[in-house]
């Protein structure tokens, strides 16, 4: 825009620098913490170290590895089904400890509400541990249930159940933060909609369908998205149990281990790189499906 002077002449105005005082220093954090690796990244998924020619320039020759490498794809298929499984019982039993926390019907709903939350507090690391011991055949709640049945029946560290066991310790430690999600939105709801569903002679579950599930639909959107991307990032769990299932869990059990063994272990930095860019990829697309249909449904 432009401002006319006395003497006819035009100028611009100045400049207004005051709101980057405010958003810089954050668009500098941003730059330094999440664009600038994402950019790295991408530039070493580009090259290849090879024993002659050093660091090549390869173009997409990576993508393609990557696209037709079974280990690759069993972690991936193994964190969808950890997803397809884990997610669902998480958020219902979520939501449940929501709704009765909710109602009036609980005693002590504020300590009931604390137990729920409390082993989101429980720092990740020593959490797996925790259940870890639990899940031991020679140590541990597991052995001693082994050694009073007279069988080694529970075998959490098995091929057929490790994957059980670790969306167990998953669902431990992720239900009371979802719960409290769930909570928060049915806080919102106005008093006025209770009660003229009581004028209306609505009771128990008519209240729950028609008012209160609604109304978390979109707490539950969100939930679901970061449970996709939590899923698909499934790595300190099966990580710091590898060590007590060595057989077991394998370098490339799920796809952010695969990364990170090939980036430390095998010094293949390149296609670890890769790795994660694909993985990134393919869940930002499955978590921007979920809340495209999410935030359709609710638009209904």
């Amino acid at each position: 825009m432009t401002v006319e002077t006395d003497a006819g002449a035009f100028r611009r105005p100045r400049r207004e620098w005051r709101g980057w005082q405010f958003a810089g220093p954050f668009a500098v954090v941003f730059l330094i913490v999440f664009i600038a690796p994402l950019a790295y990244a991408l530039y070493l998924s580009l090259f290849q170290n090879r024993l002659i020619g050093g660091n090549s320039f390869v173009g997409v020759d990576n993508y393609v590895a990557v696209l037709s490498d079974e280990q690759f794809w069993d972690g991936f298929v193994r964190v969808l089904l950890f997803l397809l499984v884990q997610v669902p019982i998480m958020l219902v039993l979520a939501l449940v400890a929501a709704l009765a926390i909710d109602s009036a019907r609980l005693y002590a709903s504020g300590l009931f509400r604390m137990v729920i939350f409390l082993p989101y507090a429980v720092p990740a690391v020593v959490a797996v541990l925790i259940w870890g011991f639990m899940y031991g055949s020679n140590f541990g709640l597991a052995a001693d249930l082994n050694d009073l049945l007279g069988a080694d029946v529970i075998r959490p560290f098995s091929a057929s159940w490790i994957l059980a066991s670790i969306g167990n310790i998953v669902t431990w430690e992720f239900v009371g933060y979802n719960m409290l999600i769930f909570y928060s939105a049915l806080k919102t709801i106005p008093v006025d909609l209770y009660e003229a569903a009581e004028i209306d002679g609505a009771r128990g579950w008519q209240v729950v369908k028609a008012i209160k599930l609604p109304a978390v639909r979109g707490a539950i959107v969100i939930a679901t998205i970061f449970s996709i991307i939590g899923s698909f990032q499934l790595f300190n769990e099966p990580n710091v149990l590898k060590p007590l299932a060595n057989n077991v869990i394998t370098s490339y059990f799920t796809p952010n281990m695969y990364a990170y063994n090939l980036s430390f272990a095998g010094q293949q930095y390149n296609y670890a790189a890769t790795v994660a860019i694909v993985m990134g990829l393919i869940t930002a697309i499955i978590a921007y499906v979920v809340q495209l249909r999410g935030t359709r449904k609710e638009d209904r």
